[in-house]
């Protein structure tokens, strides 16, 4: 039977302790000479631009020895009115997977209702589950564990933030997010994260407070892709929100800074702290490349 990942729930913590596993096995060079994809083809439709998402897909798909094909909405028949649901379904008998990143978290649960292979989000506007896979990895690879960490999330609450609501509520990790009014994430994964978590998941105004004594602190940009009219506003609202020198002195001595890039330096985040001792941004980023590899080996062979 075919699985999906569409959001961090998809997997059971279990399931998420194994793939960090594996993905720690991997970033070693264990099975080096491993190739599970040979002779499988995997899509990649990608609607939003990607750096970070697309590179690190056709690296891992090509060093599991498949065969990564990149896919532009555009020169596709979506571009001149197919269904999704078509689409999929044509797709499904040439492809062993499919990874998409969109705009509406819905275009990912229709085209993964009428696949027949399995999807995965590659981030849409409520979710980003692969991000915080290599999130959830840094944690581990940083600090030794996940369990009883305390994360700050500070700034918007995005895509981003709403997978880490979920990994928190399954992988028992306190988590803190400072917004300001208006800003706050999913009114509905909060609730249902709430409901089955074994941690705390808290939504305040103060970025002090939230990063007093956080092992981690974590920051994204202010104003995401396809959300450029709302940018002057959100930028002078979230502008108490920047993660700098300040707010990391709140915080523990060894904490860890994350941002999943790209970012923009000078508002959401300093140059200071960017480049600074705490910032383990560039590890971060690299562990996406040894997460997906393990979650598509885990999805398809």
């Amino acid at each position: 039977m075919k699985r999906d990942f569409l959001t961090v729930w998809d997997l059971s913590s279990q399931e998420t302790e194994n793939l960090l596993r594996r993905a720690v096995d991997l970033k070693t060079g264990k099975d080096r000479n491993s190739c599970p994809l040979i002779g499988k083809s995997i899509g990649l439709i990608f609607e939003k631009p990607s750096t970070r998402t697309r590179v690190s897909f056709e690296a891992g798909i090509y060093q599991l020895g498949g065969q990564p094909i990149a896919l532009n909405p555009s020169e596709l028949q979506l571009g001149r009115g197919e269904t999704m649901s078509d689409t999929a379904r044509t797709l499904s008998r040439y492809l062993s997977g499919i990874v998409i990143r969109t705009f509406a978290h819905s275009t990912l649960e229709t085209f993964s209702r009428d696949a027949s292979v399995p999807v995965i989000n590659g981030l849409s506007d409520l979710h980003h589950p692969c991000q915080v896979l290599a999130d959830l990895m840094t944690m581990l690879e940083k600090k030794g564990r996940i369990k009883g960490l305390k994360v700050a999330f500070v700034g918007d609450g995005n895509n981003v933030c709403n997978s880490l609501i979920e990994a928190a509520s399954s992988m028992e990790f306190n988590l803190t997010i400072a917004c300001a009014e208006g800003f706050e994430p999913d009114a509905g994964i909060m609730e249902k994260a709430r409901e089955s978590a074994r941690s705390e998941i808290v939504v305040l105004r103060d970025p002090k407070e939230a990063a007093g004594m956080a092992d981690v602190i974590y920051t994204d940009v202010w104003v995401s892709m396809g959300q450029e009219q709302y940018s002057d506003e959100k930028k002078k609202k979230l502008q108490a929100y920047q993660v700098n020198s300040r707010l990391l002195s709140c915080s523990k001595k060894d904490v860890i800074v994350l941002h999943c890039l790209p970012a923009h330096r000078g508002e959401e985040i300093t140059d200071e702290v960017m480049d600074g001792p705490h910032s383990v941004v560039f590890d971060q980023a690299e562990n996406r490349l040894h997460a997906q590899k393990a979650l598509i080996e885990m999805l398809l062979t």
